[in-house]
């Protein structure tokens, strides 16, 4: 019998108790290149097991006849299904004896036409097995077309190699030739500001501090990371956005980046330092937490220990709106945006994350409640790419549709996190860019929202808060 995931919050899913379903749904374990007979099944793609809905209705607890392989578009499995009532790890539903069977999905179909004939979980939320190929040559070419003119931008990156800081004499990767290739104007080119102090766990699934910084260290580390940056502006011959003006009259034939940091971490609580970077390091644009809870806030990865933003982090916004630079809360917890958004006078952004019906303990993904605390200050969600969620630019496209449903189509926009992600990208060059450009108007929309969702709107928000 098939059961969608509704099914699972109505007294149908009580009366199936023992009864043999098959439901479609992603695999979510500690390591998604294994099969396993002992795994998770949830209704939405996940970039983690750390994504992992709290919500014990969005998930299912599944134990297979014979080992089963994550598949990034999904899997359709038959088993016995179980309900608990009282279960030591939370779990409300089991499926037991389960199997892998073949996609029901008819070749043609495309993620237009589920959505058009109807949605598991909703048209703002379901995301089908099926996946749509890459557009065609035509398509990208009308697409390529369509941005001309336009402000293209990327909220978050860590292109050309920037952050490979243990080998400081790696050469650059290419990243001026890519840009004008595919037509991407400003790339917000990120250091990492606690990278002494962080890193992946042994299974490679997420990233977590591993010591504490001796005073001053990250400051140091903060002087290299910022004079690598500048390195490769130089060897690169890229421009430096840092004022609205420059920002105003960026152009994909004379790519620019705009100094960011990912982590406040350098500046160790000291609200003056701001000053110090704009001035130095014509830092523009500042992400207040990454990877350790700093002296700014509390981060989705790690238990709470601020109750969200912390005064320092109150003051640094206040600076950073004074002098021009872009409060950046990816990373944060849902609590510090709150009060984050309380605070400032400008824009925020949230420049890399996607969404979720409802995100899991230590997620980087985001609820609508999370995303619109970002839009209305009138800032920008950044959309990232990891395959683990969006399989190919057809599917990244959708995840930001799914982003303009929640928020609306004013506060969407590009943040690849390019270099920064633990696996593969459905965006690994901005050569790929059009492309990206074409899967958005194939999912309906128009030029003028296109070019909205690939650098117009990031464009409103930075002339708001730039000198």
């Amino acid at each position: 019998m098939r059961i969608d995931w509704p099914d699972l919050r109505t007294q149908r899913a009580a009366r199936l108790h023992g009864v043999t379903i098959d439901i479609e749904g992603w695999i979510v374990t500690d390591d998604l290149s294994e099969a396993r007979n002992h795994f998770a099944l949830i209704g939405e793609p996940s970039c983690c097991i750390a994504c992992l809905p709290r919500d014990p209705l969005a998930r299912i607890e599944v134990f297979a006849s014979t080992p089963i392989m994550p598949d990034s578009n999904g899997v359709r499995l038959t088993g016995r299904l179980v309900c608990l009532d009282d279960d030591e790890m939370g779990w409300r539903y089991q499926l037991r004896e389960a199997r892998l069977m073949p996609s029901p999905v008819a070749p043609g179909f495309t993620r237009r036409a589920a959505l058009a004939g109807g949605a598991l979980f909703g048209l703002s939320s379901w995301a089908p097995l099926a996946l749509a190929a890459d557009p065609d040559a035509a398509a990208i070419a009308a697409a390529r077309q369509a941005m001309d003119g336009a402000v293209t931008a990327d909220l978050h990156s860590h292109a050309g190699a920037v952050i490979r800081m243990r080998e400081p004499n790696l050469p650059f990767v290419p990243l001026a030739a890519p840009m004008r290739e595919g037509r991407m104007a400003v790339v917000c080119l990120a250091v990492v500001s606690d990278g002494p102090v962080i890193g992946p766990t042994d299974n490679n699934t997420r990233i977590r501090p591993n010591r504490t910084p001796a005073p001053g260290e990250l400051y140091s580390y903060a002087q290299i990371a910022f004079g690598r940056l500048q390195q490769l502006v130089r060897e690169q011959q890229l421009g430096v956005i840092t004022s609205a003006a420059a920002m105003r009259a960026a152009h994909p034939d004379r790519p620019s980046v705009l100094v960011t940091s990912e982590g406040g971490d350098f500046l160790e609580g000291r609200p003056e330092r701001v000053d110090e970077a704009y001035e130095k390091w014509n830092l523009r644009q500042i992400q207040l937490t990454h990877y350790r809870v700093n002296e700014l806030g509390d981060i989705q990865t790690e238990p709470t220990e601020h109750n969200g933003l912390t005064e320092a982090g109150v003051a640094v916004i206040r600076r950073c709106n004074a002098r021009g630079v872009i409060v950046d809360v990816a990373h944060g917890t849902t609590s510090l945006v709150r009060r984050a958004a309380e605070v400032t006078t400008k824009p925020l952004i949230l420049s890399h994350t996607s969404f979720a019906t409802s995100p899991g303990r230590f997620s980087r993904l985001v609820s609508a409640e999370h995303a619109r605390l970002v839009a209305r200050t009138g800032g920008v969600i950044g959309i990232w790419p990891p395959t683990s969620i969006f399989p190919d630019v057809t599917a990244y496209a959708a995840g930001m549709a799914r982003m303009v449903d929640a928020v609306g189509i004013d506060h969407v926009g590009i943040g690849s996190d390019m270099m920064g992600l633990l696996g593969p990208s459905a965006l690994p060059s901005y050569s790929r860019l059009p492309a990206v450009a074409a899967a958005l108007m194939a999912r309906g929309f128009n030029a003028a929202d296109m070019r909205k969702l690939v650098g117009g709107n990031y464009l409103r928000v930075a002339l708001a808060n730039l000198a």
